[in-house]
């Protein structure tokens, strides 16, 4: 009897307690909470706002896809070229300020692209990627020793940087003007040591040329150099591929001064801003009719929003993006 009794006091307790849940006012509060919309949380706003939503929802419209490293039949070696994705959440935080969409304020992840130009077999490059806004001088140097001075004033005043090609033999003779080059903050490039015509040198004679030349460099300036300009724009393919074995790349120009038929400042500067487009590599020598031409030249750069910039800068896969203040 003592365990029958035992067990009727315990349903009795646990129908007591199961009814007082059910009656308690508290309860109903509790499951009516239950039923209530969450908050969506998203690390920088409690919930998705208008604006939120209406950058997420235009993102697609302004996003660019990454383009490939490739070889063109015509221009060579084509550099890829980042894509562009927005980033929704630093836009919303540009934006949220005023509350107001700004397709001028998105802020974008560069994305990248599969294929990499040094992934591609050794050709020469004429140009930077045609999508790129940019500029790039490429001055060869084994003489004009007398304008050198101005041009680097020049660039200086613009804060520009140049690509120099120098020739071995001029670097070795000229030790304190390649420094100058150097310490100007310039990319320096391998120009051959003698300006032989690289087309119809032997291999060997070739590969010498080429490596002399950067020793030379290193020992004066202090750089390593990526960049091989043939002189006379003079090659053959082996010629790329014995630079390219040395480490160098071969580059050479869209846009020609032709500075060295002593042209009037006028006529060069009507050559090259005729022929001017994105991503070009314009090739000159310290001449006194480039001299005379340079601060122009580089003022209807900028007017036309090209950013001069060196040949291994033009290169890069990295868009230029106008930064948000």
């Amino acid at each position: 009897m003592g365990n029958k009794w035992k067990r009727l006091v315990a349903i009795c307790m646990i129908a007591g307690i199961s009814w007082l849940l059910v009656q308690n006012p508290y309860t109903d509060q509790y499951v009516a909470g239950l039923t209530k919309p969450s908050v969506v949380v998203t690390g920088t706003v409690k919930e998705k706002d208008s604006l939120y939503l209406e950058i997420e929802q235009s993102a697609s419209k302004y996003e660019v896809a990454p383009q490939d490293a490739r070889i063109d039949r015509v221009w060579k070696l084509v550099p890829g070229l980042n894509g562009l994705q927005v980033n929704v959440k630093d836009s919303y935080k540009l934006m949220k300020k005023n509350g107001v969409f700004d397709k001028k304020k998105l802020i974008f992840n560069q994305i990248p692209p599969a294929v990499h130009m040094n992934e591609l077999e050794p050709v020469p490059i004429y140009r930077a990627h045609p999508e790129k806004p940019t500029v790039s001088l490429l001055i060869n140097v084994a003489w004009g020793n007398e304008y050198l001075q101005d041009m680097l004033a020049v660039l200086k005043k613009h804060q520009v940087k140049a690509t120099f090609f120098l020739e071995g033999r001029w670097t070795k003779n000229n030790p304190e003007l390649a420094k100058m080059i150097a310490e100007g903050g310039h990319e320096i490039g391998n120009h051959s040591y003698s300006h032989p015509n690289m087309e119809r040198i032997s291999s060997q004679a070739s590969k010498d040329e080429i490596l002399k030349t950067t020793e030379v460099i290193k020992a004066v300036t202090g750089r390593d150099v990526t960049w091989f300009a043939p002189p006379s724009g003079s090659f053959r393919e082996e010629t790329v591929k014995i630079a390219d074995s040395l480490g160098l790349n071969t580059v050479l120009w869209s846009v020609d001064t032709i500075d060295w038929q002593k042209p009037s400042p006028e006529l060069l500067q009507k050559r090259v801003l005729s022929k001017i487009h994105p991503g070009a590599f314009v090739l000159m020598h310290p001449t006194e009719s480039t001299a005379n031409s340079l601060d122009q030249l580089i003022t209807e750069f900028k007017k036309q929003n090209f950013h001069v910039v060196t040949v291994t800068e033009a290169v890069d896969e990295k868009r230029i993006v106008h930064t948000h203040e």
